[in-house]
């Protein structure tokens, strides 16, 4: 696996620097949601082979290469690309006649969003995933009007245009689940994949919290290893190996994307949310909050 990063202000900078003037960037901040789309009549260029810090999905209408961790996998008909951030990729035209379009977008922005979570429990963008649907004739019209939507959205004055955007999004999403081939297999996934995976779907399978009556049961790598039947430390080295991630780092950014839907989205108080998210103590949950939000609960579900 490559062990270089591009973060989207890396990507920013490189388009910058190569004079390719895709989209206009000047709005990206660093913590905050994001999100961006371009056309891909500017792409006959050959893409580093990274892995990457952000989501990215593109229409692809145009004969090339990916290169995707150890495989290649030819285009040469109209698809959809989802690939896992944790999987280094490139692109390489094969000819200069490239349509369609491409959407970049960071976790805030997917996080941010309850019109994702569903998302969250399928396969897409995951390792085991596979990254590509062809589309048929019809599936392009669709991917199309959906497409051509998002980036009018994203140009718009429109005061409800992100709404847009994430409904017609999540239609990209729909359109990949309903027509996609079947996932890898477990058998034919690497043993730190394949714990990854159980791990992702047990911790995902917990969420969203419905009622303070039942909190969260496994909130610790120690929880998950006890329920996998492995050790905790071979838990955590095959998380680790396949996402970079800390297993903690990952149970906590659940629960902390968890907090902030429970925040905007219920009538609980703010014990009631701690409790239902494992923190015995208000202040421990206040504390949890601050950290990761910089601002208290309380602020946070008033604002």
């Amino acid at each position: 696996m490559s062990d270089q990063l591009e973060t989207i202000e890396d990507y920013y900078r490189r388009i910058r620097k190569d004079q390719i003037k895709l989209f206009d960037s000047e709005d990206f901040e660093t913590g905050k949601s994001h999100f961006n789309i371009s056309m891909r009549k500017y792409c006959s260029f050959k893409s580093p082979y990274n892995r990457r810090d952000y989501y990215k999905i593109s229409f692809i209408i145009g004969k090339g290469t990916i290169h995707y961790g150890a495989h290649q996998l030819y285009i040469d008909r109209p698809a959809l690309f989802f690939p896992s951030p944790s999987i280094p990729y490139s692109w390489e035209c094969e000819s200069d006649i490239q349509e369609g379009y491409f959407c970049l977008f960071n976790q805030e922005f997917f996080n941010g969003n309850t019109e994702f979570n569903l998302f969250k429990k399928t396969s897409l963008f995951k390792e085991w995933s596979k990254p590509v649907v062809f589309l048929t004739e019809e599936q392009t019209q669709l991917a199309t009007v959906y497409f051509d939507q998002i980036y009018r959205m994203n140009n718009s004055a429109y005061p409800y245009r992100c709404n847009s955007i994430k409904s017609h999004l999540a239609s990209v999403l729909h359109l990949a689940l309903e027509h996609r081939v079947e996932d890898l297999s477990p058998n034919e996934l690497p043993a730190n994949v394949r714990l990854y995976r159980l791990f992702d779907e047990l911790l995902n399978k917990q969420f969203p919290l419905d009622s303070p009556a039942y909190p969260l049961a496994l909130k610790t790598p120690s929880d998950f290893a006890d329920h996998l039947n492995v050790h905790v430390n071979h838990l955590n080295s095959s998380v680790k190996s396949v996402t970079n991630l800390t297993t903690t780092q990952i149970i906590k950014e659940k629960m902390f994307e968890e907090s902030k839907n429970l925040l905007k989205y219920t009538n609980w108080d703010i014990a009631q949310i701690g409790y239902t998210l494992g923190f015995e103590q208000p202040a421990h949950f206040n504390n949890f909050f601050k950290k990761h939000a910089q601002t208290s609960p309380l602020k946070f579900k008033n604002s």
